[in-house]
């Protein structure tokens, strides 16, 4: 059994560009914090072995994911979930002008950096 608490600082940046925070894991899956700037396009990206779902805490975004011939592009904002099955293309921003901050769960657990593979998504990224 494991208790924790959101930490004050970053850990780390995502290969997309969201300031991430470590909040769990275990054997089954992990779980972050993620924190997109406003005004901030993440890179494109597809997961190649892992599935999340994410939960929207505060702000207002866009994602768009494409998978198996299906695109679409859903309005985040407080209060909505979505999934990001393995082998979906996707790209997400804060267009709001306070940060997009959600929660994401990884599983299994997230491998590392490489997990993830460039894509080209619909919006030119605003980070390198």
């Amino acid at each position: 059994m494991k208790t924790t608490k959101l930490p004050v600082k970053p850990d780390a940046k995502s290969p997309a560009g969201a300031q991430i925070r470590y909040i769990m894991d275990g054997e089954t899956g992990n779980m972050i914090h993620s924190t997109v700037p406003p005004g901030q396009v993440n890179k494109g990206c597809r997961l190649k072995t892992v599935s999340e779902f994410w939960h929207v805490l505060e702000g207002r975004g866009q994602i768009w994911r494409a998978r198996e011939g299906r695109e679409e592009t859903v309005v985040l904002e407080a209060g909505v979930s979505i999934d990001i099955p393995v082998g979906t293309a996707f790209q997400y921003r804060c267009d709001g002008d306070q940060p997009l901050k959600f929660i994401c769960i990884s599983m299994p657990p997230w491998p590392g950096d490489s997990e993830a593979e460039p894509v080209k998504g619909i919006w030119k990224p605003t980070i390198g």
